[in-house]
C-alpha cells in the first residue's frame, strides 16, 4: 500500500482528489493538510510515502515546504499537483528535489501513474508540463521575468502577493525583518515594479499567481 499526504489550501480540491483515489487499492491517503506548515508536521507523525503538494498556499507555501521536508527526509518522494505550468515553477521545484510535477487539469489515470512510479524511485512529469518544459527551450520564445529570481526570492514574491507582511515572512521562513525587506526590494528591482500591489499585477498577467491567491489591495 503506498501512503499518501495530500497538502492543499483548498478542501474541495483535497475531497476532489481523495474520492479520485478511492478506487485504487494500493493507494491510500492518510492523512491531509492544508498548508505547508502541517505537511511538515504530518509527515514526521504518518510518514507517508508519497505527498502530492500544492505550491501556492497560505504560510510557507509548496515551494518552501518541499525544500525543508527535503532537508529533513531527502528520500521523500514528492509530486507537485498545482495550476502551473509556466516557467519558474517545473524547473525550480524539479530542482529542489520533487519527484513528479502535474498539473490539476490532468486525468486521474495520470495522478495514480505519477504516484506509482515515484514511489518505485523515478521521476513522473506530466505531459502538459514536459510540452511546455520543451517549449520553453526553444530559440525566440520569450521567457518569464521572473525567471531572473533567485529560489529566496521567489518564496518572498509569492508570500507577499498572499499579503503577508515582513515581520510575518522573516518568522516563517527563519529570517530578520531586513533581510526579507532586502530580498524584496531585490525583486523589485529585477522585476522593474515599485510596488506591492504592481508586484501582484505582474505576478497575475505571468501566471505566477491567480486571483484566489492574490490577497495584496489592488
Amino acid at each position: 500500500m503506498i501512503k499518501v499526504l495530500l497538502v492543499d489550501d483548498h478542501e474541495l480540491v483535497r475531497t476532489g482528489i481523495r474520492r479520485l483515489l478511492e478506487d485504487f487499492e494500493d493507494i491510500s491517503i492518510i492523512a491531509e493538510a492544508e498548508n505547508g506548515e502541517q505537511a511538515i508536521g504530518l509527515v514526521r507523525q504518518q510518514k507517508p510515502d508519497v505527498i502530492l503538494m500544492d505550491v501556492n498556499m497560505p504560510g510557507i507555501g509548496g515551494l518552501e515546504a518541499t525544500r525543508k521536508l527535503l532537508q529533513i527526509h531527502d528520500d521523500m518522494k514528492i509530486i507537485v499537483v498545482t495550476i502551473h505550468v509556466d516557467e519558474p515553477f517545473p524547473t525550480r521545484l524539479l530542482k529542489a528535489g520533487a519527484a513528479g510535477y502535474l498539473t490539476k487539469g490532468c486525468a486521474v489515470d495520470e495522478i495514480v501513474e505519477a504516484i506509482r512510479t515515484v514511489h518505485k524511485g523515478k521521476r513522473f512529469i506530466g505531459s502538459d508540463v514536459a510540452q511546455q518544459l520543451a517549449m520553453s527551450m526553444l530559440p525566440g520564445n520569450d521567457k518569464s521575468p521572473f525567471e531572473s529570481l533567485s529560489q529566496r526570492e521567489l518564496q518572498v514574491m509569492l508570500m507577499v502577493t498572499q499579503g503577508q507582511k515582513i515581520q510575518e515572512i522573516a518568522e516563517k521562513l527563519c529570517l530578520s525583518p531586513k533581510t526579507v525587506s532586502t530580498y524584496r526590494y531585490r525583486l523589485f528591482d529585477k522585476l522593474g515594479v515599485k510596488s506591492d500591489v504592481e508586484l501582484t499585477h505582474l505576478a497575475m498577467r505571468h501566471g505566477m499567481i491567480d486571483d484566489s491567491s492574490a490577497a495584496v489591495d489592488a
